[in-house]
């Protein structure tokens, strides 16, 4: 565990408990405002989730060899929720202009 800082892994990990609290309150906006389409954002935040948590995971056992597929996991679930986001993003513009 000593691959990082005492203060780089107290941002990592509030940095993972802040998105997870983001989507659930992403979930609760979109119910309290009977706005279903809320619900795409929260869903696709998931993926950034998992790479976040896939990297921590990494930086945990020391960065071993051995755990490299982590890091390609954690490239690949960054660029799926980069995707997802801007879908989700772009379900939430409104089908007509408003005038």
């Amino acid at each position: 565990m000593h691959a990082l800082s005492l203060p780089t892994w107290w941002i990592h990990i509030a940095s993972v408990l802040e998105w997870a609290l983001a989507i659930m309150a992403i979930t609760f906006w979109g119910e309290r405002r009977d706005e279903p389409q809320w619900r795409w954002i929260a869903l696709a935040m998931l993926p950034a989730l998992v790479s976040a948590m896939a990297a921590c995971t990494w930086h945990l056992f020391d960065n071993p060899d051995a755990l490299k597929g982590l890091v390609v996991l954690q490239a690949f679930t960054t660029l799926m929720g980069n995707v997802a986001l801007a879908a989700a993003a772009w379900n939430l513009l409104p089908a007509e202009p408003q005038p």
